[in-house]
């Protein structure tokens, strides 16, 4: 079982969550972070300190949030490990809460 970083997390890229996770799950791409489902252990630190509502247990993804387990875990294997806390995007605190963000979310 893992937590999954959703939508919300597009365009915001707090870091809040890295700072706690205690096995460095977290991966940092231009604008999101995801969390390698298959290193999560399921201690639910993350969850609390996401601002943006962001990071969901895989159980309770709904089914609009399914795809997000899949983007996790390709976009882990791509992009590079994070572990320390950083500043969030400039404009994130306009974007949280901010619906239909998937088309804004940059891979490369």
């Amino acid at each position: 079982m893992a937590y999954i970083v959703t939508e919300n997390c597009i365009l915001c890229k707090y870091t809040d969550c890295v700072e706690v996770c205690p096995v460095d799950c977290f991966y940092e791409g231009p604008n999101m972070l995801v969390i390698h489902p298959d290193e999560c252990i399921d201690c639910a630190l993350c969850e609390p300190e996401c601002p943006a509502d962001a990071i969901i247990h895989e159980d309770e993804l709904t089914d609009s949030q399914q795809p997000f387990y899949q983007l996790n875990e390709t976009l882990a294997e791509l992009w590079p490990n994070i572990c320390e806390r950083k500043d969030a995007l400039p404009d994130a605190d306009s974007w949280n809460g901010e619906a239909d963000k998937l088309k804004r979310l940059r891979k490369e």
